[in-house]
């Protein structure tokens, strides 16, 4: 019988060491309140780091060992827990003095209705970016995409062209990382050269927002090495005005708010107009499995930008005959039948879309609160049945993994997760039946459709965080 010492990270950001014989039971014990005194006042916890050991002594003297750590040898250790990703960095950059996560995103409910103010349900996930960086005195910026084999440099004195030092145009790629130095220099701040190494574990263009990690990589490092004063609710916004303005893709700021203030084990309630949020922990006993349709998009290039200017065209017309709609999320579910008799058909369609949805993620809340994973499951399988037919951002791929997870023991609720076109699914899963469902969504994905699929088993994350290497 193996036995595991364990370190568990607790929603202060506090560590808890511990050891046991078996890591899943023990979890939900803590995040229960039935383990020990220490994480019963510091819910919810979630597990960074285990070892294996041949017996109890052996953990029991490993827990000592581990508990004398203090929290900056204990993070040392826990980012070593990950060096399939920091290895290559640090090869890449041998001497860099920098190493930035910066998790991926999941949302659960409020697609699209973050650009309408309205309210949306994400949450970051332990799935990440990374980035290691050894800054230096000029004013370049050189950048390896490890996962892409590529490399580029561009000056940080001619970043309105989009183009590197050698007169070509940026690749796709590197435009993230460039708009938010660009973004940041608007608003009077002067980001400082550097070479850069980063890769990530999160599928490319899946719809887990890959992109908005690396802005807010690139944004969490600047704005720690040149102390300024920005809060993280404003970095947010900065990167997406740069992915707007300078990358041309007019997403809403539910990406890159969730990647700045993730909760470990929580939900994020945000209210889009009113910029107010709330953590949610998500009921005990359950996990997020992400199931990729392998199906890429790329937004700059797809109807999403369609999307927003049909929900502005219909705002207009809306507000020709209803003067006290400042936004789509200002509709009410009994306006929609007054508002079908001058709205075109499509239009409509949008608008009806929004207005259920941010009223699907008010009960999903609820259903949060009151521990309903059930209805919060329906609620999302709700959600991804207007996004198929009134927002029309689904695809075969997309409707097929989510009509067979939710044929399958264990599944509470399934959608797309992303802008669609392509991407992943969401699938909300009870624990104990994780291994089964992920399996027999591959199997039956595979033998239904001919197709195949790659499934990840994630947890909410805490938020992009920044560490100085050999400190």
């Amino acid at each position: 019988m193996p036995f595991y010492c364990y370190i568990l990270e607790c929603q202060d950001g506090s560590f808890y060491t511990g050891w046991t014989i078996d890591l899943v039971k023990r979890l939900q014990a803590h995040n229960s309140g039935r383990g020990a005194r220490y994480t019963r006042s510091h819910l919810p916890v979630s597990l960074v780091y285990y070892e294996e050991l041949d017996n109890r002594a052996d953990a029991m003297r490993r827990e000592r060992e581990l508990k004398k750590k203090n929290h900056n040898s204990k993070q040392k250790l826990i980012n070593s827990f990950n060096e399939t990703l920091e290895s290559p960095l640090l090869k890449a950059i041998p001497d860099a003095s920098w190493l930035v996560i910066s998790p991926g995103r999941v949302n659960f409910l409020g697609e699209h209705v973050d650009y309408n103010n309205g309210v949306v349900l994400p949450a970051a996930i332990n799935r990440y970016v990374k980035l290691a960086i050894k800054p230096h005195g000029d004013n370049t910026v050189t950048l390896h995409a490890l996962d892409l084999d590529a490399s580029v440099e561009f000056s940080l004195k001619d970043l309105d062209h989009k183009r590197d030092v050698r007169g070509d145009m940026l690749p796709d790629w590197a435009l993230y990382p460039a708009s938010v130095a660009w973004a940041y220099q608007k608003e009077g701040f002067t980001p400082g050269g550097m070479e850069a190494a980063y890769m990530s574990n999160l599928p490319i263009g899946a719809g887990l927002s890959s992109s908005a990690a690396v802005e807010l990589a690139f944004a969490e490092y600047w704005k720690t090495i040149g102390a300024w004063e920005i809060n993280r609710m404003r970095m947010a916004e900065i990167c997406q005005y740069g992915e707007n303005t300078y990358v041309g893709v007019n997403c809403g700021l539910m990406d890159q708010f969730a990647i700045a203030h993730g909760v470990a084990r929580c939900a994020l309630f945000f209210d889009t107009g009113s910029r107010t949020w709330q953590p949610i922990p998500l009921p005990l006993n359950t996990a997020i499995v992400i199931a990729d349709s392998t199906i890429r998009r790329k937004l700059s290039a797809s109807d999403y930008n369609l999307r927003r200017e049909e929900c502005q065209q219909a705002l207009v017309l809306i507000q020709q005959q209803k003067h006290n709609i400042c936004s789509l999320s200002d509709v009410l579910p009994k306006d929609l039948e007054e508002i079908e008799g001058f709205l075109p058909s499509v239009l409509m369609k949008r608008v009806q879309h929004v207005v259920e949805e941010n009223e699907r993620v008010k009960q999903a809340c609820r259903c949060l609160i009151t521990d309903d994973a059930p209805g919060f499951g329906k609620l999302m399988v709700a959600g991804h049945a207007s996004l198929r037919d009134l927002y029309e951002v689904s695809l075969p791929e997309l409707d097929a993994l989510v009509n067979i997870a939710i044929q399958i023991d264990g599944c509470y609720g399934a959608r797309l997760t992303g802008a669609g076109f392509g991407g992943c699914t969401v699938n909300f899963v009870e624990w104990d039946q994780v291994e089964n469902f992920s399996n027999t969504l591959i199997d039956m994905y595979a033998n239904e459709y001919g197709m195949t699929t790659s499934t990840y088993i994630c947890s909410p994350s805490r938020s992009v965080h920044i560490e100085q290497i050999g400190e």
